[in-house]
């Protein structure tokens, strides 16, 4: 009586507890290429480096991201690519250089973190980090860290300009509104000020000048 061998299935790699592709088809890589409005000569180099990178890993490129501006504005052609994430059309997102994608640190590990979500990788080919491996993962353990110390460092910032300030007699908060200064403005007028020096003096506006004194009028 012929013996039954039991069947056995090939194991899957995951990438961020998201089932990579079987060999028979490769992964969909999304290219990230940032440059500030000054060093726009760097694009075609990143955009190289990106594609020879893919191509070495046999990737297919299915999305390709230019972007130029500053690095504190709103990076709406990453949002694209994220959206593209969102939708589960790429599977690994590469970029030339991690200050390229990310803002700041925190930003850095937010947007790491909703990747990681999606079950799509993440590699920067300058500081050989690659989110797909154990190792780069543990990085990316270590981006929380810098985050958090970050974050700390901003806050004490804060609370030391608000001490500061407070020591030096500002006044913290909104800025009074034009009607709260009423009487002030009276007071100066009678001193023989003009509405606009008013207006000047107290950072209002002459038409809130002329409404409060007109009021007064005919009161």
């Amino acid at each position: 009586m012929p013996v039954k061998r039991a069947s056995v299935k090939p194991k899957s790699r995951r990438v961020f507890g998201h089932l990579t592709r079987t060999r028979k088809t490769t992964l969909r890589a999304a290219l990230y290429a940032r440059v500030s409005t000054n060093d726009q000569q760097t694009l075609p180099m990143q955009n190289r480096a990106l594609c020879d990178y893919a191509a070495r890993r046999g990737w297919t490129i299915v999305m390709q991201v230019k972007e130029v501006g500053s690095g504190t504005v709103q990076r709406q052609m990453r949002e694209k690519l994220i959206d593209a994430a969102r939708r589960r059309e790429i599977d690994v997102v590469l970029v030339w250089r991690l200050d390229r994608w990310g803002r700041s640190v925190t930003d850095l590990l937010a947007t790491l973190q909703e990747l990681e979500h999606l079950g799509v990788g993440f590699v920067s080919i300058t500081e050989a980090l690659d989110l797909t491996t154990p190792a780069g993962r543990a990085m990316a353990g270590l981006l929380a860290v810098f985050a958090a110390f970050e974050r700390e460092v901003l806050g004490e910032r804060v609370r030391a300009g608000l001490a500061h300030a407070r020591a030096n007699g500002k006044r913290l908060g909104r800025p009074l509104t034009a009607a709260l200064q009423s009487d002030q403005v009276r007071k100066l007028r009678r001193s023989g000020l003009s509405k606009s020096a008013i207006a000047r003096q107290l950072n209002i506006g002459r038409t809130s000048v002329r409404r409060i004194l007109d009021r007064r009028t005919k009161g």
